[in-house]
């Protein structure tokens, strides 16, 4: 069995989407999906893309898939690559694509000269934990994961003072 890592191309769209959605399946949130392949064509594929996409395929059939991107860590003064997915279908689970996939990540985060690849993992997913750690990876436990959306986004933006209110 032979398998190929290569960046995702703007024809894979619909392919990164089923993988986005078979992620969500399995992390126990099926309906949670709300991307759209206009979406993900116009955030991965422009002139100043907010993501990158690597597809793995395994005998020329997709098997799996990472989602990353670049942020920047004050501290060091560097930039830093975060891993947003990490997926293999199923089927194609214990050949060592998903290992695969986080080596070409963590290859091209040393290749940007970032000191730190950083991701998340559900607490309940120890088939991923024990993945992880057989790696080396460290688990930041006293750190909390902070999020904000819908209404409680709106109502924060609403107080920023710096707000130009259009008067037509």
């Amino acid at each position: 069995m032979s398998t190929t890592i290569r960046k995702a191309v703007p024809s894979d769209v619909p392919l990164i989407l089923e993988f986005i959605r078979a992620l969500a399946v399995y992390e126990r949130e099926p309906d949670a999906v709300t991307a759209t392949e206009a979406d993900l064509l116009r955030d991965g594929f422009g002139p100043e893309p907010y993501y990158h996409c690597l597809i793995a395929e395994q005998d020329g059939k997709p098997a799996g898939f990472a989602f990353y991107f670049f942020n920047y860590s004050t501290w060091t003064g560097r930039p830093g690559l975060y891993l947003e997915d990490l997926f293999v279908n199923p089927e194609f689970r214990g050949f060592g694509i998903g290992k695969a996939l986080l080596a070409r990540v963590a290859a091209i985060a040393v290749e940007k000269g970032c000191p730190r690849l950083q991701w998340e993992v559900l607490d309940w997913n120890t088939p991923a934990v024990d993945f992880y750690a057989a790696l080396g990876a460290s688990f930041l436990d006293e750190w909390r994961n902070v999020r904000m959306t819908g209404e409680a986004l709106e109502r924060l933006a609403a107080l920023d003072s710096t707000r130009v209110e259009a008067n037509v």
